[in-house]
C-alpha cells in the first residue's frame, strides 16, 4: 500500500511541473497572438487611412477590410488551438488527481470514472471544434460575398464610365457640328454681302447747266 501512494504522489509532482510548464508557455503564446493582432490591427488602421487618399475608396477599405479579416481568423484560430490544448491538459489533471486520490480496490471504479471523463471532454471538444468550423465557414462565406459585391460594384462603376466616356465624346460632336455650322454662316454672310457691294446701282450723273442766250 505505501509503494503506490509513494507511486502515486511521484505522478503528481510530475504532472504538476508539466502544467505549470504548460501554462507558462500558453501565457507566452497568448501574449504573442495579443501583441501581434495589436500590430496588425495598428497596420491596417494605416492603410484605412491611406485608402482615403485613392480615387477607388471602397474598392481600397474592402480589401484591407478582406485581409483583416483573414488575420484575424487566422490568430483567432491559433488561440483557440492553445484552448483546446489547456481544456486537454485539464482534463488529464483531473483525471490525474482522481487517480491520485484512488486506492488499488478502486481502480476498475476510477477507470470507468476516467474513461467517461474523457469521453465527455472528447464530445465537448467535437462540438467546439465543429462551431470553430461553423464560425470559419461562415467568415469564407462572407469574403465570398463581399468579393462578389465588390466585382459587382465594379462593375457599374466601369459601366458607368464608359456611358460618360461615350456622352463626353457626343457632346464634343455636337460642340464641333455646331462650330461647323457657324463658321459656314460667317461664310455665306460674307459672301452675301460682298456680292450686295459688286451689284450695288451707281449714284445717277449731275444734269448740265443749261447754256445762255446772247
Amino acid at each position: 500500500m505505501k509503494k503506490w501512494i509513494v507511486f502515486y504522489a511521484l505522478m503528481a509532482c510530475l504532472c504538476a511541473n508539466a502544467q505549470t510548464n504548460n501554462d507558462a508557455k500558453n501565457d507566452t503564446e497568448r501574449l504573442r497572438i495579443s501583441s501581434e493582432r495589436v500590430v496588425l490591427e495598428d497596420g491596417f488602421k494605416r492603410e484605412d487611412t491611406a485608402c482615403y487618399k485613392k480615387f477607388w475608396v471602397n474598392n481600397c477599405l474592402d480589401e484591407v477590410k478582406a485581409r483583416r479579416s483573414d488575420a484575424m481568423a487566422d490568430l483567432r484560430r491559433q488561440e483557440i488551438a492553445i484552448n483546446d490544448q489547456e481544456r486537454r491538459a485539464k482534463a488529464a489533471e483531473q483525471v490525474q488527481k482522481t487517480e491520485d486520490k484512488a486506492l488499488p480496490e478502486k481502480q476498475q471504479q476510477d477507470a470507468d470514472k476516467r474513461a467517461e471523463a474523457l469521453k465527455q471532454n472528447e464530445e465537448r471538444l467535437a462540438r467546439d471544434k465543429q462551431k470553430n468550423a461553423d464560425r470559419v465557414k461562415a467568415e469564407l462565406n462572407e469574403k465570398k460575398n463581399l468579393e462578389a459585391a465588390t466585382a459587382r460594384a465594379k462593375g457599374s462603376l466601369d459601366k458607368a464610365a464608359g456611358r460618360n466616356a461615350k456622352q463626353a465624346a457626343a457632346a464634343e460632336e455636337v460642340k464641333k457640328y455646331n462650330e461647323r455650322l457657324e463658321r459656314a454662316k460667317d461664310r455665306q454672310a460674307r459672301m452675301a454681302s460682298d456680292k450686295a457691294k459688286q451689284t450695288k446701282t451707281p449714284a445717277s450723273s449731275l444734269p448740265v447747266p443749261a447754256t445762255p442766250s446772247p
